[in-house]
């Protein structure tokens, strides 16, 4: 909490010209990238936090460096890592650790702490339409990641629409991404096995510049979690809502969203049970509430 107060403070103390390449939001993309040439350096922090009961809390960081190989293709390279600790907070009272810590499998009643590095991802935008040219933006994003017993391929279709001579931003996302993940066995003395599961992702972002280089909007998220490549056994499924603050300057941007996972979550066949209370659903890739702060500078 003291490093999301300090980026938001850095966003307090500059006076400069807004810089149009920025996104506004945390979890959704745009299609604003780039230039030809241009250099960012990106920091993102996110806190986790509140199951059904007991204790847990995950902070995720990424670091990650931007280069716009043309006006309309971006390339990306970055490293993402995690910090948590849990205790009697999944289903029935048990430890259970969230899911970027799911090669780990501590005792039910264990005090279970844990930092590791999650992965290291390349990320490829290349931007069809352009929202100040063509009317609408459309952008295509490609991500893979190889981390410690782990691999995914991350891929997202991105829209943007400006209204208000530019004034407010609207961006769509629906991201398709097939994970497989190493976790221990369920049987004893029998080798780890590979998990897959497909995350089916609905993301939509409204922000309104209401003074020069500061933004205000909201943000919402809808994850859905398959057991298979296609978009069938759904095993869980989780909405989460908004708002979100943007301070763009001429050599960097801060953003910050806090959501609030919404009580509209519903069991499935594949649904761990008790895993869904009240409309909650708090699996291990599930949280009442997610902050992030992100902090960029271009160069």
């Amino acid at each position: 909490m003291r490093l999301i107060t300090s980026l938001l403070f850095i966003g307090l103390l500059a006076c400069t010209t807004a810089k149009a390449a920025e996104s506004q939001f945390s979890f959704t993309y745009t299609t604003d990238l780039l230039p030809q040439g241009a250099k960012e350096v990106e920091q993102w922090l996110t806190w986790r936090t509140k199951k059904q009961s007991g204790t847990f809390d995950m902070i995720e960081g990424k670091t990650a460096f931007e280069y716009g190989l043309t006006d309309d293709f971006q390339l990306a390279l970055y490293a993402s890592y995690a910090w948590t600790q849990a205790y009697h907070n999944g289903p029935n009272g048990a430890t259970t650790p969230p899911e970027q810590f799911s090669m780990d499998n501590p005792g039910a009643d264990e005090h279970y702490t844990s930092t590791r590095l999650l992965g290291v991802s390349a990320e490829a935008i290349y931007r069809l339409l352009s929202p100040y040219k063509d009317g609408i933006g459309v952008a295509l994003y490609v991500e893979p990641t190889i981390g410690e017993k782990f691999l995914e391929l991350e891929n997202r279709l991105i829209l943007q629409k400006n209204f208000f001579d530019d004034t407010l931003t609207l961006a769509f996302n629906f991201t398709y991404a097939p994970e497989f993940r190493l976790v221990p066995s369920e049987t004893p003395n029998t080798p780890d096995e590979w998990n897959m599961e497909t995350d089916v992702n609905y993301s939509l972002a409204m922000s309104y510049r209401f003074t020069s280089n500061w933004w205000v909007g909201a943000e919402f998220v809808n994850e859905q979690e398959r057991n298979s490549l296609n978009f069938i056994d759904m095993a869980n499924d989780a909405y989460y809502l908004g708002p979100n603050i943007h301070y763009g300057a001429k050599s960097y941007f801060v953003t910050f969203t806090a959501l609030a996972q919404m009580p509209w979550s519903k069991e499935h066949v594949s649904t761990t049970p008790g895993v869904v209370v009240d409309g909650y659903n708090l699996d291990v890739d599930n949280e009442r509430y997610r902050l992030r702060a992100k902090i960029g500078f271009y160069f």
